[in-house]
């Protein structure tokens, strides 16, 4: 191949190579060619040279030992060799290069040229390649250019402006007030640079950000130009006016209205404007309205113009463009916690994207499916949920069914997560008007399939803490089932036999055996053998339960109560970081009975002291007359009303908590706490809790302080109003101090 080849000829001769190492060879004789010519001192082809070295470059074969050929052909008073100069230097170097210093000084030469195009030459290369130090040296120049008269080589400045900042950011105030007065001139070019510019600045100063707020009526009333504009041919993109500056702006404003009040309102008019005014069947318009959606959705917005940003993207979701449904659903996913109700609108056409084809748009619409979940809409999206689980690629399964917020997708199939099982155990616990509908959901799933794991581990923990409600056989939201002691009992034991079951698994069935103990009532001897099998097994944690659990039957059975309807009251007296021993207290209260305070029976019965409570000698006291007192209260007997009794439910440590309840009505009741400290010591962090059965609501109010003085000086109260919709009946009061 001859050394004069021209450039084309090579492109030729290296596409027609039939091997890679044919072409490697027609790529080494050319660069030893290049290299021959390169070290003559008179040569007149260094351009073309240089052009066919870039291309080499661009192939990815070395062209490093044309970087001193670059330097030498910028100095070049030729504006062709000056030119691809300027390309190489472009292309070989950086700012790690030690030859990319030896430009600066014909960059700053070439910056005050008299010739427009060598001086955009320079700009761009500093724009491109300049380093810090070059940055630094050359700054001033380029402020020079931003007050230049002509718009080409201020548009170019700007940009050049833009690099200078990301490389040296503290000189980014030397060039703040050139950028605000280019925000006057009429190029469209210079605007957009300006803009550029003026964006950079404020992201990287706060200071400069506040200065720059105040140009946000000159940005607003720019845009307002663009947007009524009428039909212009150089910056008319498919019907809209500079789309591109018209993006920038919008990019602009959002960063300038952010937490600030009064540059909001100055541009929520023209957003609405843009809005409603931009064609949304064009890419071009939709590219406006998305920036404005961002927009909107950044600033301290009006609440309407909100409501039609969500609205914007609901019709984003409706576009046949697959990357604008998917932008669409990613905007909304960010908004979705401040603007919940706004996006509830378009949960219709969210659901239909999971039948999406394609796999990003398919999670994305999952993701956002799973956030609009709610109280009012979980069956009817739990239905949805279901249906794409069953059809979902497997790479989505584990997402779908970890992040589902109801048991059906867990029933649904077994790729979870390893914190779904405590998460779901939290949102059951939390969510208690489902709890029926979901102790039948389990029970019946545990009977169709035990191998998925997680399923099982939270169907043994509902059905341990919520037996009692499958007992009663009764749910709204599923089809009625009467289930008895011996089937619940019978599914436990099936886990806890089976092979497939993990210690895990079997640690959450044991637990719920034993928990059943006290919610039925012919059984506890089956419940006993089923504990005491395991108090031999070879998990040393089954076996820690099991022993455990034993000790409960043998030594404590005589706390466990076998009536349904029975309160409790947990009283924990905390001083400092100890808590006091507790000792059980079972009461009989009789006429005291919560029962009869709550609509329950109407006998008027003795007060009597429970023998463990005698036994234990921890003093009850109680008014002799209380028994007519409270009977007065309900007035179950036409007698003058009299005051509320006390019972004294604690004394022990100088410490006495003593209990008085009012009737406010046939199912409401308010008892006040009453603690007083009689020790020479002062007692700090002082606190009374209270638990009730599920059927009766609790509301404790806030106590009167947390600190008991010595000497009985100051007591501290507490309110707890109960109410008993149900009227189911309360009998026995248990005490835990």
């Amino acid at each position: 191949m001859s050394l004069s080849v021209p450039l084309h000829e090579m492109i030729r001769a290296i596409r027609s190579a039939r091997t890679q190492c044919e072409e490697r060879g027609v790529i080494q004789r050319e660069c030893a060619a290049i290299r021959a010519q390169f070290r003559q001192a008179d040569n007149g082809g260094r351009s073309h040279n240089l052009a066919k070295l870039l291309y080499v470059h661009m192939l990815g074969y070395p062209a490093h030992f044309g970087q001193m050929e670059c330097v030498r052909m910028i100095g070049s008073p030729r504006y062709s060799e000056k030119r691809v100069g300027y390309l190489g230097a472009m292309m070989l170097l950086d700012e790690k290069q030690d030859a990319s210093l030896l430009i600066t000084n014909s960059i700053k030469n070439d910056l005050s040229h008299s010739n427009q195009y060598v001086q955009s030459l320079a700009l761009c290369t500093l724009a491109c390649m300049g380093s810090a130090e070059m940055c630094r040296d050359l700054a001033s120049e380029i402020d020079r250019l931003l007050r230049a008269s002509n718009s080409f080589i201020k548009k170019k400045a700007a940009l050049c402006a833009v690099h200078i900042v990301r490389k040296v950011q503290d000189l980014g105030e030397l060039f703040a007030p050139a950028a605000r007065s280019l925000l006057t001139e009429k190029n469209h070019g210079v605007l957009h640079g300006a803009v550029v510019l003026i964006t950079e600045l404020c992201e990287r100063n706060p200071e400069t950000l506040k200065q720059f707020r105040q140009t946000v009526p000159d940005l607003v009333q720019i845009m307002k130009g663009l947007v009524i504009s009428s039909y212009s041919p150089d910056h008319d993109v498919a019907g809209v006016s500079d789309p591109f500056l018209q993006v920038r702006i919008l990019r602009l404003l959002r960063i300038l209205g952010r937490n600030d009040e009064a540059a909001s309102d100055a541009m929520n008019d023209l957003l609405a404007q843009v809005a409603t005014n931009t064609d949304s069947t064009k890419t071009v318009g939709n590219a406006v309205l998305y920036e404005t959606v961002l927009t909107v959705l950044d600033i301290n917005s009006e609440s309407g113009l909100r409501v039609l940003a969500v609205n914007i993207l609901g019709r984003f979701l409706l576009n046949n463009d697959r990357n604008i449904r998917y932008i669409a659903m990613t905007s909304l996913q960010k908004i979705v916690g401040t603007d919940h109700n706004a996006v509830q609108r378009h949960r219709g056409t969210i659901v239909d994207c999971l039948k999406d084809q394609d796999a990003s748009v398919k999670r994305r619409a999952l993701e956002l499916s799973l956030a609009l979940v709610s109280a009012s809409n979980i069956r009817s999206m739990m239905k949805e949920l279901l249906l794409f689980l069953s059809s979902c690629p497997p790479e989505l399964r584990s997402q779908a069914a970890s992040g589902n917020v109801h048991i059906h997708c867990m029933i649904a199939g077994g790729d979870v997560r390893d914190e779904t099982v405590p998460n779901l155990i939290q949102l059951i616990t939390n969510t208690s008007e489902l709890h029926c509908y979901t102790v039948h959901k389990l029970y019946r799933a545990l009977l169709t399939d035990i191998s998925q794991q997680s399923l099982v581990q939270v169907a043994c923990w509902c059905i341990g803490e919520y037996g009692e409600l499958l007992l009663r056989g009764e749910c709204q939201e599923a089809e009625p089932v009467q289930v008895s002691e011996d089937d619940i009992l019978d599914a436990l034991e099936t886990v806890l036999q089976s092979h497939m079951s993990s210690p895990a698994t079997r640690a959450y069935a044991l637990t719920a055996t034993m928990k059943l103990s006290t919610r039925i009532t012919d059984n506890v001897d089956r419940i006993r053998s089923i504990v005491s099998i395991y108090g031999s097994c070879i998990d040393v944690e089954l076996q820690q339960r099991a022993v455990e659990y034993n000790a409960l039957f043998k030594k404590y059975d005589h706390m466990r109560y076998v009536r349904k309807s029975v309160a409790f009251f947990m009283f924990f007296i905390i001083i400092g970081m100890e808590v006091v021993a507790s000792l059980p207290v079972c009461c009989n209260l009789q006429a005291y009975d919560l029962l009869d305070l709550l609509g329950g029976s109407e006998e008027s019965l003795q007060p009597s002291l429970a023998p463990s409570s005698t036994a234990l000698g921890l003093p009850i006291h109680m008014p002799s007359t209380a028994g007519g007192d409270l009977l007065d209260l309900l007035g179950l007997e036409a007698t003058p009303p009299a005051p509320a009794p006390t019972v004294t439910v604690y004394e022990k440590n100088g410490v006495t908590v003593t209990l008085s309840c009012e009737k406010q009505s046939d199912s409401g009741l308010t008892v006040t706490l009453t603690a007083s400290n009689c020790t020479d010591s002062d007692i700090s962090s002082f606190t009374l809790q209270a638990a009730v059965p599920k059927s009766v609501q609790l509301h404790m109010k806030a106590p009167s302080g947390d600190f008991l003085p010595s000497q009985g000086t100051a007591k501290v109260t507490q309110m707890v109003v109960l109410s008993n919709p149900n009227k189911v009946g309360l009998r026995n009061l248990w005490l835990h101090t």
